[in-house]
């Protein structure tokens, strides 16, 4: 792969690279929904990933083509957002260039990417693209001064302001920092990340990804919502975001809360209530070892974003439900055992499940005759974020 992609950076660009940068991307273990709430996660980095052959091209642009796309050009004189660019490559490397502007003088480079994060996938390949920039133009012009969170808050920036798709923090970190994280976001500006060492394959399990076929065009709205709606509530009690009301006031105020932000706003909110909960006990349910425990939460988790956050189905979808199909088939393909839950954003995209290794051929062939070829995937946690792979000297 990297000699093919040499190759295609030598035949675009005409000369050879002389980097090779890499930005994972992540799986959410925990959390769903609570980061853009200020509450808590748990991620992981993951052994798939973006990354980029790069060489300095002595201009004020940066040419970026990803394999299969057009080639992308962003001036670096010009770095204001562009609303006609939103939804785009450009608006991503317009976005994260702007506040790395801000750390170190910028020159533009040339770069040829490859990437085993596949879009609407669920690992954040928005995230893990983000991440790639800001660890290319760290290394490049600010002398590795960023630091991981920093690029992480700053992919969500670009993410949010010139893309324009609202999102929390959780995925940006996860693929900057790497390894399985516990994250509080009460303050975004300063979150907690802490690293959880342990390997799920010595419990006996395999943590797999799976593919439900369906993509998340035209889901923005859908993800939209939930913010939106969470907004709804929290406005009834003076707050801004969910993690800053008092749980036992939002149940004591419940008929209020349903008058004014509607029933599906205020089953979220009990999801984000419950879900913070069950971070908080599996982080250390991993820490103490019991596995056993940290499934059934897995469990819970999914359920909970089934029922009250209501992240399975897109809104009126009858006859198109991959997602909750996807989850249905895992559940019975795992016969009580191990754990499967809606993973990342939902509606589209992937689910997760924690499969006993003992049974792991028979669920992936039951998975895949169902859903398709290669639609079970089965991931391993990296420890390194965003990195530098090689440096082949002057090129």
């Amino acid at each position: 792969m990297e000699e093919l992609r040499h190759a295609a950076f030598e035949k675009t660009f005409g000369r050879p690279a002389r980097w090779v940068f890499s930005a994972p991307g992540r799986t959410e273990l925990s959390g769903n929904h609570t980061d853009h709430q200020h509450g808590r996660v748990l991620a992981a980095a993951v052994n798939l990933d973006t990354r980029a052959s790069v060489a300095l091209n002595g201009t004020d642009e940066i040419r970026f083509l990803s394999e299969g796309y057009p080639l992308c050009r962003v001036e670096l004189d010009s770095l204001a957002p562009r609303p006609e660019e939103a939804g785009t490559t450009a608006a991503l490397i317009r976005g994260v260039a702007a506040k790395m502007a801000e750390k170190g003088r910028l020159r533009g480079f040339d770069a040829y990417a490859t990437s085993t994060v596949l879009p609407g996938s669920g690992l954040s390949s928005s995230a893990a693209f983000e991440i790639l920039i800001g660890t290319i133009l760290n290394h490049l012009f600010c002398e590795n001064a960023v630091s991981a969170v920093e690029l992480a808050q700053i992919g969500q920036y670009a993410e949010n302001v010139y893309f324009g798709k609202p999102s929390g923090l959780m995925d940006q970190t996860a693929c900057s920092v790497g390894g399985i994280l516990a994250i509080d976001f009460a303050s975004e500006q300063r979150p907690v990340v802490e690293e959880i060492r342990f390997d799920f394959s010595r419990c006996g399990y395999a943590l797999c990804i799976l593919d439900s076929g369906a993509g998340h065009e035209n889901l923005t709205g859908e993800y939209a919502a939930i913010p939106r709606e969470l907004a709804r509530v929290c406005a009834v009690f003076g707050k801004k975001y969910l993690r800053e009301v008092d749980e036992d006031e939002f149940y004591a105020r419940l008929p209020e809360a349903r008058a004014a932000a509607g029933d599906r706003a205020v089953l979220r909110a009990m999801h984000v209530f419950s879900d913070n909960r069950r971070v908080a006990e599996q982080t250390e349910a991993l820490k103490r070892g019991d596995f056993d425990r940290f499934l059934a939460l897995v469990n819970e988790s999914g359920r909970s974003s089934w029922l009250y956050l209501q992240n399975v189905v897109p809104a009126g979808q009858t006859e198109h439900q991959e997602m909750a199909v996807a989850l249905a088939l895992a559940a019975r393909l795992l016969r009580g055992r191990g754990a499967c839950r809606v993973h990342g954003g939902g509606f589209a995209g992937t689910a997760q499940a924690f499969v006993p290794l003992d049974m792991l051929e028979s669920f992936r062939a039951g998975y895949d005759a169902v859903m398709g070829a290669g639609r079970c995937h089965v991931l391993s946690i990296r420890r390194e974020g965003g990195a530098l792979l090689r440096d082949y000297g002057e090129a």
